[in-house]
Formats: C-alpha cells, structure tokens, sequence
C-alpha cells in the first residue's frame, strides 16, 4: 500500500517563484523593459534563457546565483511536511513536476538537505555554459493545447504511472498538491479515489471552482491547503486508515 504525492515548486514548495526571484542577481535588482516585454505567452522558457544570458552578460556568476536562490522561503509548514515525508518514505513516493529547472531546484533542495525526499524531479533541464552563462531547455515537446509549448504536467504523470506500472508499483492514491493554472491538466487526469490539493486564493483552485460552477466537475476529492501543515493533517489520517 503506496501513495503517490506530486508537488508543484514554485509557490507551492517555496513560497515564491524560482525564476522571478533569481531577478534579484540583476544589475539595480530589476531587467531592463525590453527584457521583460519580450515575453511570449506559453513561451516561459525561452523567456528565461534570455534572462540568464542579460544575467551572464552582466557578470552574474553561477556562486552569486546560488547564494541568492537559497535564500528562497520554504512555504508555511513546509519543512515539517517534507521532514514527515522522509520519515514515512516506505508509505510515499514523492516526484515534483515543476516549470522551474534542475539547477534551481537541485540548489534549494539540497541546501536544505531535502533531495533525498523527492524519487524523481521532473523539469526543464538546465546547466552552466563553458562561459558560465546559465542555460535552460524545454523539458519536452507535447501536443496538450491547454498547457505551455515546454511541459505538459499530465502527460509527465502519465509516463511516470506507467513506467511505475512496469515496475510492479501501483499506488492506493495520488496526491496532487499545487497552485498554478499548468497544474490543472494532471489535476483533471486524477480518478475518484485520488485527491486534488490546490493552494488556497491561488489559480489552480479558482479553475478547479469555475469547473464546478460550469457543472463540469473534476473527477477527484479536492482539499484546499493554505499552510504546508493542512496536508501533513490530511497524510497522517491516510497512513492512519
């Protein structure tokens, strides 16, 4: 008897968004108005790789960088959900599926000495240049016309069930706890034992609202959380039924 818990990062495990925080590297902590209005709906990613090239061109380097990233707040609570975790790991798998990269994450994760909680992190892959300059990728390509060009949150969990599957791993029921409008997507994927935990006063949980109010419900129970500490309740009454 497993469960399978799927988080979100940004805004769900920390309290902010990795790749805007990492502005505070930038020369006067801010881009310059060009940089900012070049972003594309749906084409975050790209986005970024420009703003790792003005912070590279700027002299930002990757020690700078990583000071500045783990000074990120966990979310409220947090750190004793993801402690409970690690201690209770033989009853929870635990995967992140985020639209941040492996070189933040990696970084937040590890100074807080938390890589060990997470099986599998599943985002755009990123590393530093022969220049130093940090660069990121689309974590694969999709034809989801709901999410953006970069990361399909569903199809990522699908995969991920079926290669557990092949393992012989099934699970008694995922939990999906996030925030954003990308988490939608899986979140609609969940079948009716399974549970949708969105953040509350947060995007995923006034979609998840619209669509009942639409009478097109989602299939899963959903619980809203506003501190790490409400789903921690919620898995200690799992592990006890």
């Amino acid at each position: 008897m497993k469960f399978l818990l799927v988080f979100d990062f940004d805004h769900t495990i920390i309290d902010e968004n990795s790749d805007t925080w990492i502005v505070k590297c930038a020369p006067d902590r801010k881009l310059p108005n060009e940089l900012r209005n070049s972003y594309q709906p749906g084409h975050w990613t790209e986005y970024m790789g420009r703003v790792f090239v003005y912070l590279g061109h700027n002299g930002v380097k990757e020690d700078e960088m990583r000071r500045t990233m783990t000074t990120i707040p966990f979310t409220a609570g947090m750190i004793d959900l993801l402690g409970f975790i690690g201690e209770n790991k033989e009853l929870f798998d635990c995967i992140i599926v985020s639209d941040s990269n492996t070189v933040f994450i990696d970084w937040i994760l590890k100074a807080a000495d938390f890589h060990e909680v997470f099986d599998e992190v599943f985002t755009n892959p990123a590393s530093f240049s022969s220049t130093g300059y940090l660069t990121v990728q689309n974590f694969h390509a999709h034809h989801c016309a709901k999410c953006p060009k970069n990361l399909c949150k569903r199809k990522v969990l699908k995969e991920f069930l079926d290669k557990q599957l092949e393992r012989g791993v099934s699970y008694t029921q995922i939990v999906y706890i996030g925030d954003g409008g990308n988490d939608l997507c899986p979140v609609m994927f969940l079948k009716k034992n399974d549970i949708a935990m969105p953040r509350q006063g947060y995007t995923l949980e006034k979609k998840i609202s619209q669509l009942a109010q639409d009478l097109s419900p989602v299939q899963c129970s959903v619980l809203v959380w506003s501190s790490a500490t409400d789903i921690m309740s919620y898995l200690k009454l799992l592990i006890k039924k």
